[in-house]
């Protein structure tokens, strides 16, 4: 007999757990779709040339291969036909270069599937996880006006899942590279520092800092004493975010454009409402990732800023150029949604869900089966998620198995209540009981729930 389990890096939750993960997951499609973004689901699996053209080094091994059992069968050279997604921005990419004449621009497009990477199994990272994304994808062009928006979304988004105060957190990449100008840090050094910079909050600051003077950068101790005064600036509300800005001092122009565009971005946050507490300068987010090349975002939970980043994205320059001539630039986010939901549930901020059954309507007779049956479709007629039990036990086991499964409300109709032409109904939570005649009985439960 073969041992039942799962295989490691996957995360497999009990039904109540899995009501609380779906709840998130309606909850980030909500807000998604309040800020007018449109649903795009793609394959599991793209053609291996498509999925890794962007690809190599450390991505392609992490990639999960897929064959069929008669291609193991034929055999061949090279790399296998398809291969499993590892985020959803190049299926994005391929997406939109493949429909570009069928989609209106600016593309505002979100996705919510599983991706897979091949990365060692470990505590809170996983081989199998949900991302929650959003994208604005212009033709040509992307006004940096939509870079504000997508604050306002996380904003919104993270105050529907009331997982507690976050913080989201922005730099420029044009504020960095324009600052390296100014120190004398050029063309593929600057990519280099960058990647190092990114490592600050995991290595700190006399490491990043030893690494930058060391061999390979071999930066003047000024430049470096420079960058790392550069990485520790912070903001804390909005008047104070322009004041950092402004003290900064002029720069390359390079450096003066990415000022402006943070300068509109902050002033568009206010009015669209976000709270100022909620965002903050942070000029030691790099984002080491090659294609960023405008504002990159990193939220933070502020009570909790062990789990690290929540949700992450930026602006790049050109999606597709792998895929399509067209020049098509974006900005998005991604939420991790099952290493967030890892990380909230080993902090208790995630309770387990109650059921997303209403009401079992119980069954003590098998003479009341017909009565029964009809209580539960004027139960869902009025708007109840309803499980009836189908053979009759005794109350207390039935009431047992309601408390376990999560279930509220238990309605009962024996022959003494049939016979008074009543329901008795046991709240389960609160420990209560109450009656209510037939007609009264949906009414009954709304108040109770309200």
């Amino acid at each position: 007999m073969i041992k039942p389990r799962t295989p490691s890096g996957v995360m497999e939750l009990l039904p109540r757990e899995q009501i609380a993960f779906q709840r998130m997951l309606d909850a980030i499609r909500g807000t998604f779709e309040a800020y007018g973004f449109l649903p795009v689901e793609t394959p599991v699996f793209e053609l291996t040339d498509v999925l890794l053209t962007k690809s190599g080094g450390e991505t392609e091994r992490q990639v999960y291969f897929v064959e069929s059992t008669g291609a193991l069968e034929k055999g061949g050279e090279g790399l296998p036909e398809l291969a499993l997604r590892f985020d959803l921005t190049v299926p994005l990419a391929r997406y939109v270069a493949e429909h570009e004449h069928e989609l209106a621009f600016p593309f505002r497009r979100y996705q919510m599937q599983r991706v897979y990477r091949g990365e060692r199994a470990q505590r809170g990272r996983f081989r199998e996880f949900y991302q929650c994304d959003i994208d604005v994808i212009g033709k040509d062009s992307l006004s940096p006006r939509f870079d504000a928006e997508i604050p306002a979304v996380i904003n919104a988004a993270f105050e529907q899942l009331a997982i507690g105060e976050f913080t989201i957190q922005f730099n420029h990449r044009k504020l960095l590279r324009g600052y390296f100008e100014g120190q004398g840090i050029a063309g593929d050094r600057q990519l280099l520092v960058l990647r190092e910079l990114d490592k600050l909050d995991k290595r700190g600051e006399d490491a990043v800092a030893a690494t930058l003077a060391g061999e390979g950068f071999g930066l003047e101790a000024e430049a470096v004493g420079k960058l790392m005064a550069f990485s520790r600036v912070r903001s804390q509300g909005h008047d104070d975010a322009l004041a950092r800005l402004e003290a900064l001092g002029d720069g390359t122009p390079l450096f003066e454009e990415g000022r402006a565009e943070l300068r509109q971005v902050l002033q568009q946050l206010r009015a669209l409402g976000v709270p100022e507490h909620r965002y903050a300068l942070n000029l030691s987010i790099a984002r080491g990732l090659d294609y960023y090349t405008g504002i990159v975002y990193e939220t933070t939970l502020d009570a909790h800023p062990e789990i690290g980043s929540i949700c992450s994205g930026g602006r790049y320059d050109d999606l597709a150029s792998h895929y399509t001539r067209s020049k098509l630039p974006g900005v998005g986010i991604s939420i991790g949604l099952t290493r967030l939901f890892y990380q909230l549930r080993e902090a208790g901020i995630v309770p387990v869900a109650e059921s997303s059954v209403d009401v079992l309507v119980a069954l003590l007779d098998d003479a009341m089966l017909a009565d029964a049956l009809a209580l539960s479709q004027q139960l869902r007629a009025g708007g109840f998620n309803v499980e009836t039990q189908l053979e009759p036990r005794k109350l207390a086991r039935q009431l047992q198995y309601a408390d376990r499964a999560g279930i509220r409300f238990a309605v009962i109709r024996g022959e003494d209540e049939a016979a008074r032409g009543v329901v008795a109904v046991k709240d389960l939570r609160r420990g209560e009981q109450f009656e209510a005649t037939p007609d009264t009985l949906v009414a009954r439960l709304r108040e109770s729930l309200a």
